[in-house]
């Protein structure tokens, strides 16, 4: 399994930052170099409109920070806080027209960032009093990834891998086109780093002990039912890790956990979180100067 991300370097977000400014600015902003003076000095906060767990305010800082270091940004809150509607997250002082370049990249990163979270400790706080423990998927938005999954990790789940050299997992098709699971098992323990385990996706229970001899060291139960991943978990008996995959909802985590899984993998902490409801708003009071 991969790493924790969660604290992000500029070297790692300052791409993905750049490539999102270009494709916003596209030939200029007409609307902010022609309304606005071009030394209007002006307060700015982003605030939650909705309750939510804070993730990427750094990543919405460094976008601000981008456009204009000479802006002054203060990190009203952290990564991993709940808050309340209404709650200030981030504020920004400085020159109105690098705050108001800035405000969509920021709040679109932000926001997405802070859905993810939001979602994932949801699914964390089902987990409560199991054992089994959240994993993410390489699901993601293309090029946006580190950041998803950093918020993945902010919400309480842990990172499986992020890129496809990070770790093994012979799959369905890997199966197939192999020759089946005790050749790509056999090929991949005689050429694999010794440090790297492999996982292979089983989908029945003779699956499951046709990998159990190969030497499967994690097995990935694939759209079992709760019942057929109760036996799988017998079956297994601690000699391998099993982790549970596939159709995995907030509805029914808890019962997947109950069967004695060590990891839960959804891609619904993804693909079903819909982005936190997240606002900047300028102050009207002109003392900023």
């Amino acid at each position: 399994m991969s790493g924790r991300m969660h604290d992000l370097h500029a070297i790692q977000i300052d791409p993905i930052i750049t490539r999102a400014l270009e494709e916003d600015w596209g030939f200029g902003d007409w609307t902010t170099d022609i309304c606005v003076p071009a030394g209007k000095q002006s307060l700015a906060t982003i605030i939650a409109k909705e309750p939510a767990l804070v993730a990427g305010v750094d990543v919405a800082a460094a976008v601000f920070r981008k456009v204009d270091p000479t802006l002054s940004i203060k990190l009203v809150a952290k990564n991993g806080d709940r808050v309340d509607k209404g709650a200030v997250l981030l504020e920004i002082s400085g020159c109105a027209r690098s705050i108001l370049k800035a405000e969509r990249v920021a709040l679109n990163l932000f926001a997405r960032m802070c859905g993810i979270a939001t979602m994932t400790r949801a699914f964390v706080d089902q987990l409560e009093g199991t054992k089994g423990q959240l994993l993410d998927t390489r699901k993601t938005t293309p090029g946006l990834r580190i950041l998803e999954k950093s918020a993945t990790v902010i919400g309480g789940a842990r990172n499986h891998r992020f890129s496809l050299c990070d770790g093994v997992i012979v799959k369905e098709n890997h199966i197939r086109a192999s020759g089946g699971i005790k050749a790509a098992v056999s090929r991949l323990l005689e050429s694999l780093p010794p440090t790297l385990k492999v996982e292979v996706e089983v989908t029945s229970l003779d699956e499951v002990q046709e990998a159990l001899d190969a030497g499967a060291h994690v097995l990935m139960l694939d759209n079992m039912t709760v019942s057929e991943m109760t036996m799988a978990v017998r079956t297994v008996r601690g000699r391998a890790l099993v982790e549970a995959s596939g159709n995995v909802r907030l509805e029914n985590v808890r019962r997947v956990a109950e069967t004695g899984v060590d990891f839960i993998s959804t891609s619904a902490i993804f693909h079903s979180s819909r982005w936190a409801d997240l606002s900047l708003l300028f102050s009207l009071d002109p003392v900023v100067q």
